[in-house]
């Protein structure tokens, strides 16, 4: 049986932490917690279950203070876990007899993190992989029988482990303000901080936020060192800025330049929402219908799927063709009964197998 140390970043959980340890305290061998600057009792809930409690001067930097609280582990694997999750009594003995039959050589452990859309504000799906479990110290191990070198790829276990994320609130805003705060210093985003920024704005940003983001995207829009992917992703952002502000200019900008190499779902909804707003219904529903069943979302899944279709309902309804907005409606209402209530159907044979309506009747 392997030995676990779990380790926790905290700030502030006093209304969840409980929750979260009673769930998975007695299936490790020591609890380690760093606490950012609790001003509630947050500390006093941790000490009672564990001595190894301790501070560290936050620094807007996640990464520093989870190196902290894994440099305090002393077990031979490390359980990352954040204070609104929660293990079921199903996932707690899945997870008892993980520790039970781990294989050494296994190196990260990856669990099911569930739940993810109840404040959406990064995700796209509701459950995804993530590396939750963690070898303390690597072996490094030589390969090949001639030629050989240091095996440098991890050996990653997909258990069936589910975790469920149950957070308090959104963190969206506090998010979204180290961002800005972020390139406000100076720094530049790698490419997933990138993207990451980007999506959250699409999931859960205001007008406020992305007239604070536009600053930053605009210099990224036109950046000749971001790729491809980078300037789209800026530019579905600008767009947004734009129509939320107004700037039909740099709407229309932003929108060309993603129509030209490839349009996304981002940018046909963004049209949709642009002509809505100026009363032609006509030409917003072909924009909607370009971002459900003709083009993919890059950032957030909502564009090819439930804003769109919303859109389509609206704008049928509003020209008096009540027979075609219907056919989008149970198209929304399949959408939610099946559980993927940001997304389209995502095979054709979903329609013929009856579980939506026919693609045609759309048209």
């Amino acid at each position: 049986m392997v030995t676990i140390s779990l380790c926790m970043i905290v700030k502030n959980e006093e209304k969840i932490l409980e929750r979260c340890l009673d769930s998975i305290a007695d299936l490790v061998d020591e609890i380690i917690i760093a606490d950012t600057g609790s001003t509630d009792a947050t500390k006093e809930i941790a000490e009672r279950y564990t001595e190894k409690v301790y501070d560290f001067q936050w620094i807007d930097d996640f990464s520093a203070a989870r190196n902290f609280v894994f440099s305090k582990a002393s077990m031979e694997y490390i359980y990352s876990a954040d204070a609104d999750e929660v293990l079921s009594e199903e996932n707690r003995q899945r997870f008892r007899h993980l520790k039970e039959t781990l294989l050494s050589d296994i190196e990260i452990v990856q669990m099911k993190y569930a739940n993810q859309l109840q404040f959406g504000t990064v995700y796209n799906y509701d459950e995804e992989y993530r590396p939750k479990l963690f070898r303390r110290k690597r072996d490094f191990v030589w390969e090949e029988p001639i030629h050989e070198m240091v095996r440098l790829t991890p050996v990653v276990y997909d258990s069936d482990i589910v975790i469920t994320h149950l957070p308090g609130e959104s963190h969206a805003k506090r998010d979204l303000e180290t961002f800005v705060r972020h390139y406000q210093e100076g720094r530049r985003l790698s490419k997933r901080l990138h993207g990451l920024y980007a999506r959250e704005l699409m999931l859960a940003g205001d007008a406020e936020d992305f007239a604070r983001a536009a600053e930053f995207f605009e210099i990224s829009a036109a950046d000749d060192s971001r790729d491809g992917e980078e300037l789209a992703q800026a530019c579905c952002v600008m767009a947004k800025a734009a129509r939320l502000a107004g700037d039909i200019v740099a709407f229309f900008k932003y929108t060309s330049k993603v129509i030209a190499e490839e349009a996304c779902s981002e940018i046909c909804c963004e049209m949709g929402h642009f002509y809505e707003k100026v009363r032609d219904l006509e030409e917003a529903a072909v924009w909607y219908y370009n971002a459900v069943y003709e083009t993919q979302p890059i950032l957030s899944i909502h564009a090819g799927g439930r804003e769109s279709l919303e859109g389509l309902v609206r704008c049928y309804e509003e020209m008096g063709s009540l027979e075609q907005a219907d056919i989008y409606r149970k198209e929304l209402e399949c959408l939610l009964r099946q559980g993927r209530h940001l997304g389209k159907c995502e095979e054709k044979e979903d329609f013929q197998n009856g579980k939506c309506e026919r693609e045609e009747e759309r048209r």
